[in-house]
């Protein structure tokens, strides 16, 4: 039995389609997309790094997220465009691990950041007067740590105990990307073990940081019901408000999804919730924190005005 178990050098993708109009369209679709979420991002990173009003604690995870994002996305869209374009859709075994490795590190490592960020909104909204004691440099640097820690350590662990499955020669995968549940999917021996650790993996990097996002947010509309004012509940709920949405949107899909690692999962469906979070959380996780927070666009207003203003002088002196 030994004999037939096989690793293969290369895996083949299925992608979404093997239609040509299909995959030109989604050429473009997933490329524009991509561009956008580097834009959004790398926007958020330049407002906080250039306006030292935004240099708070919130700000500081805000950047973490964004570096997530754009590293997250990188590991995969580029890939799926260049597949597009290809009547083969090859990836070698190496780049598929660090494809796994990567996207498992950095999914994890989102999920704790919002945890982390819910601690922060909890602080500002239930304990005002000891908030920037509390959530110093120092403390910010530590959470952060943690959750890259955290979720790099989770990622090297499954990514090891997936990698080291047999196919027997099998090495169609029908996904866009390779990701761990088609991989296990493909396995020819039993996957008890790895059905474990992706138990295991989601309870550390999701179900455990979910229920601490639930019982933040648990005190923080309790410290809202007990503001008097309309006007005070609704500036305490603002604060909340980006992040709620994006926590709603990203822990929702990912525990129906990863909790239930069985293999009678729909293919399909596992290719949706890994779009949804390489190509949809990404782009809109800066729109959702721009868009709903007003200390961003006067930030923004202020750093094209102080453009505008240098222009002007420039042309003035000239």
């Amino acid at each position: 039995m030994k004999d037939n178990l096989t690793w293969v050098g290369e895996f083949v993708l299925l992608g979404l389609s093997s239609d040509r109009q299909t995959q030109a369209g989604l050429f473009v679709l997933f490329g524009t997309a991509y561009l956008l979420t580097l834009l959004g991002n790398g926007l958020i990173l330049l407002l906080v790094g250039l306006d030292a009003r935004l240099h708070l604690p919130m700000y500081f995870f805000l950047c973490n997220l964004s570096v997530v994002d754009i590293c997250y996305t990188s590991c995969a869209v580029p890939q799926m465009l260049v597949h597009f374009l290809l009547e083969k859709k090859t990836i070698s075994f190496a780049r598929c691990a660090t494809q796994v490795f990567s996207s498992l590190a950095l999914g994890g490592t989102e999920f704790l950041l919002l945890a982390a960020m819910a601690y922060d909104r909890y602080m500002a909204v239930c304990d005002p007067l000891r908030y920037m004691a509390a959530m110093d440099p120092r403390c910010c640097v530590v959470l952060a740590a943690v959750c890259w820690l955290v979720g790099t350590a989770n990622s090297v662990v499954e990514t090891a105990i997936t990698m080291r499955l047999p196919t027997c020669g099998h090495h169609v995968l029908n996904h866009v990307r390779c990701e761990t549940l088609a991989l296990v999917r493909l396995a020819c021996v039993d996957v008890t073990l790895n059905q474990v650790v992706i138990v295991a993996s989601s309870v550390l990097v999701l179900l455990v940081p979910c229920c601490l996002v639930s019982l933040s947010y648990a005190h923080i509309v309790g410290a809202i019901l007990r503001i008097r004012t309309t006007r005070g509940r609704r500036k305490a709920f603002g604060t909340c408000a980006s992040h709620l949405t994006v926590v709603s949107m990203s822990y929702g899909m990912a525990l129906v999804t990863y909790m239930h690692p069985s293999s009678t999962d729909s293919a399909m469906q596992d290719k949706v919730v890994v779009l949804f979070y390489t190509v949809m959380t990404p782009l809109l996780n800066p729109l959702i924190y721009s868009l709903r927070n007003k200390d961003m666009k006067a930030a923004l207003s202020r750093i094209l005005m102080r453009s505008s203003g240098s222009k002007q002088e420039h042309v003035t002196l000239s």
